[in-house]
């Protein structure tokens, strides 16, 4: 079994997570027992719940482990199989960490998943036609419930979901209104992604100005919200909800170093009877069949074009990790480990 190299989580971070929060160690592979699978991962999808989970304080899921391989998602090929399902080859998409290699219990439901590779390449299955994207899938048809002539806002709208959520959106029919971080940003957000218009946050720096760039691109008012990030973005777009619109809230990630994030007018909850609604992806995988048809079939036809963020190296991970977290990346951001 080959030398495995990992990316553990050596100590827990006090404000903004670093670098230093992260240690390389090299161990040895365990030789493959029945019904396991040793993969080579391709790609490490980096993603910001991960900075949730680096901390001890109470979410929606355990910490993760001092001393332990960082979980994550990754995509690979099947190198050595114990499983009549899973021959070597085979490219697959698992939970395998920050790592070279993992080993798999393909006995268990949802531990590894085969993937055609003829029309979608690898990594989007780490990004639209993986978790980000079923995460705008959920939040748009299930919570947002969308009819076509909606308007509908979304933050982080270059990014993974954002971009997967505008896709899902104009396809009913709806008006979309992004909020990215730069020119260059919000320009692959209308051009190449088709989102209706892009506000670019960069250049309003409070509610105030936020909100009159909203009116512009809203002049009918918000009806529904996809929220990832939190402050006084969110507070402008509340401020401009229609009656009974809905939210689903995704992401908070203006706090996720730990700072708390209060609304500024909760009362607009109150006066438009507002629906808002989080949610974890991960629990519900009732939808994932039907929502990964769908967004496979979006980026195979070229109606969806996700871009990618790359960093190279098994050892580029933590600072790919701190880039992500500060909107250093374009799209869904990965790491290359072959």
């Amino acid at each position: 079994m080959p030398a495995n190299l990992q990316i553990v989580l050596d100590n827990r971070p006090t404000g903004e997570a670093s670098e230093a929060n992260f240690r390389i160690a090299q161990t040895e592979t365990p030789p493959l027992k029945d019904g396991h699978v040793l993969v080579r991962h391709h790609y490490l999808s980096l993603d910001p719940y991960m900075r949730g989970r680096m901390s001890e304080s109470k979410s929606y899921a355990v910490p993760q482990p001092l001393g332990q391989v960082m979980q994550g998602g990754t995509v690979g090929e099947v190198v050595e199989s114990r499983h009549p399902g899973y021959t070597p080859g085979d490219k697959v998409v698992g939970f395998g960490g920050w790592q070279h290699f993992s080993v798999a219990d393909a006995s268990q439901p949802g531990s590894l998943r085969k993937v055609d590779t003829t029309h979608v390449p690898l990594s989007h299955y780490l990004g639209a036609v993986g978790m980000p994207g079923v995460t705008a899938w959920y939040g748009l048809v299930k919570i947002i419930e969308p009819k076509a002539g909606n308007t509908l806002v979304v933050t982080a709208a270059s990014g993974a979901v954002g971009s997967a959520f505008g896709a899902l959106a104009k396809a009913r029919g709806c008006r979309v209104v992004g909020v990215a971080g730069g020119e260059d940003k919000c320009r692959y957000v209308t051009e190449e992604l088709g989102f209706d218009a892009c506000i670019d946050y960069r250049t309003h720096p409070d509610a105030s100005s936020i909100g009159k760039a909203l009116d512009a691109a809203c002049p009918d008012g918000i009806d529904g919200h996809f929220e990832n990030v939190g402050g006084y973005i969110f507070d402008a777009v509340l401020d401009r909800m229609n009656a009974f619109g809905r939210i689903a809230l995704c992401g908070l990630i203006s706090g996720y170093d730990g700072q708390p994030i209060p609304l500024a007018n909760p009362r607009a909850l109150l006066v438009s009877r507002l629906r808002i609604e989080g949610f974890i992806v991960s629990e519900h995988m009732e939808v994932w069949p039907e929502a990964l048809r769908e967004l496979g079939g979006l980026v195979g036809s070229g109606k969806l074009r996700p871009r990618e963020s790359v960093a190279q190296g098994l050892e580029a991970a933590p600072a790919a990790f701190i880039g992500l977290l500060k909107g250093r990346n374009f799209g869904k951001q990965l790491v290359k480990v072959i």
